[in-house]
């Protein structure tokens, strides 16, 4: 009988052992679609199963979640010491690139069946994701076969070739966010257009005076990556439009920023900036964890740097958690300036010092001139965000009434996810190299960051309308809405989503009536 049972179980599950499937947290990346599709279908672990029932409302989730919006730190005070600039960097809570897997041991009775020796066997946990794995290759790291592949049939590996050769080319953007700008739909990284579009740009930036308002209508539908740096700049404020005084102008305020380091940097160890230091401290490791390039401790370093002297610059607001992730954008583009590919794997080492320090000054000078616009955003109590979170409660009930009374139904308040869409500019939600395009328009906007920003929430918001309605309590919708699956979104779902956000601005910011009941 025992032979019998064994003998199914393979033939039910011709590809076990598969492929092993890293597994990723709530904000680095959002999930894969195709892992979020068996999300309501995975069994619930043990510990799960002595609830009564699922948490129906917020404050019965929160108490079942630890760590849902980081806030408790507590845990790394024992870990934190002020470290010298060559020191380890403070590991992240999460792991995000830990493989999922189970150990499961062959059953006693079946060992006297013939085996190649006794071991235990990788069981992949997805395996959905195994068959399209298998039909596109290790797109996402190595993947570990056991002796059993053996006993695959030849005519399934033909069926699979053959099935491979029918589906269209795709380029497969790996799990690991890419920070290049290349269209997930496949599109060639230099067409006829992009190349007429990009001696435009030359021959604006090359004009003795450049005409902004020129640039900024060229710039809403993105900014070759090749003038994207100094066009950045300029849009930014941190550049003047006359040419002859850019390099006096880039020369004195580098000058001033590292005056800023030597004159205040020393000062982290102080009484009054202790907790200041310690929380940026705390903070950078979790920027963008799964991409190398912000692991390195050299990086670590300059963004320790600009946050600090930002933060002791402006008492008003301070440094707040989630300012970290708005540096990350500026560093990239203006570190793309040397770097032609695999942005995400450069060693920051290589280059030589003073271009690592222009890099590292105009990074805080452009976060700067950012963080000017919104800095209500992270005042004492943060009133800029709340009024942001109610007027785009306002607007979504104005544009999609079926998703705002859905959401009253699973009583579930707009703060609890939104409030991470503007704290974070929506950098937790779209891989990096859509909100570099999208940073783009909001450069080109006149008040991109601080009003145009509204629209495109809402714009999101509504592009999840199918997948929002689908979810019937309170614990799977707000889980949906904090795992969004964008990780394979590329410039041309970030161009519809922008398309969208000015219909919804040209229809309701010159119109607030529409905005009330």
């Amino acid at each position: 009988m025992a032979t019998d049972n064994r003998i199914h179980f393979w033939k039910r599950n011709p590809k076990v052992p598969g492929s092993l499937q890293p597994v990723y947290g709530a904000q680095h990346p959002p999930l894969d679609p195709r892992r979020h599709r068996l999300l309501k279908d995975t069994p619930k672990a043990s510990s799960l199963n002595s609830k009564s029932k699922k948490p129906s409302t917020f404050h019965e989730f929160a108490r079942s979640t630890n760590d849902a919006w980081d806030i408790d730190d507590e845990e790394d005070d024992g870990m934190f010491s002020l470290k010298q600039p060559s020191s380890s960097p403070v590991q992240s809570r999460s792991m995000p690139q830990t493989p999922c897997v189970k150990f499961i041991k062959a059953p006693e009775e079946t060992e006297s069946l013939p085996r190649p020796r006794d071991r235990q066997e990788f069981i992949s946990t997805n395996p959905v994701q195994d068959r399209l794995d298998d039909e596109s290759g290790p797109a996402n790291g190595r993947v570990v076969k056991s002796c059993s592949d053996a006993q695959l049939n030849v005519n399934a590996a033909r069926n699979t070739l053959q099935k491979q050769q029918s589906l269209p080319v795709r380029p497969v953007i790996p799990l690991v966010a890419r920070i290049s700008d290349q269209n997930a739909s496949g599109a060639p990284p230099m067409t006829v257009r992009e190349k007429t579009r990009l001696d435009k740009f030359k021959q604006l930036l090359a004009s003795p005076n450049t005409d902004l308002e020129e640039l900024r209508k060229h710039s809403w539908s993105g900014i070759p990556r090749e003038v994207r740096p100094v066009t950045w700049r300029l849009l930014s404020g941190y550049l003047p439009a006359n040419r002859e005084r850019r390099d006096l102008v880039l020369q004195r305020k580098r000058e001033e920023y590292f005056g800023f380091i030597e004159q205040y940097y020393h000062s982290r160890t102080d009484e009054n900036h202790r907790d200041t230091y310690r929380q940026i401290h705390i903070d950078i490791p979790r920027t963008n964890p799964l991409i190398p390039l912000f692991q390195q401790p050299l990086v670590q370093e300059v963004f320790e740097r600009i946050l600090f002297i930002w933060a002791i610059r402006h008492p008003a607001s301070g440094y707040v958690q989630g300012i970290n992730d708005l540096v990350t954008p500026f560093f990239v583009v203006f570190l793309s300036e040397f770097v032609e590919e695999d942005v995400e794997n450069f060693e920051m080492a290589s280059l030589p010092q003073d271009t690592q320090r222009n890099i590292e000054a105009d990074s805080f000078w452009c976060m700067s001139k950012l963080l000017d616009g919104i800095q209500d955003n992270y005042t004492f109590a943060q009133p800029g965000i709340q009024i942001k979170v109610k007027a785009l409660e306002e607007l979504v009930s104005r544009i999609d009434e079926d998703v705002h009374v859905h959401f009253q139904k699973c009583e579930v308040e707009y703060l609890q996810f939104a409030f991470r869409w503007m704290n974070n500019l929506l950098m937790r939600e779209l891989p990096l190299r859509c909100t570099i395009r999208l940073w783009d328009t909001y450069q080109a906007e006149s008040e991109g960051f601080s009003h145009f920003h509204l629209y495109v929430c809402a714009a999101f918001l509504i592009k999840w309308r199918k997948e929002i309605l689908s979810m019937l309590d309170f614990q799977s919708l707000l889980m949906l809405l904090q795992n969004l699956p964008t990780i394979h979104w590329g410039n041309e779902e970030v161009g519809l989503l922008l398309a969208e956000a000015y219909r919804l601005k040209y229809m309701f910011a010159d119109a607030p009536s529409h905005y009330k009941r």
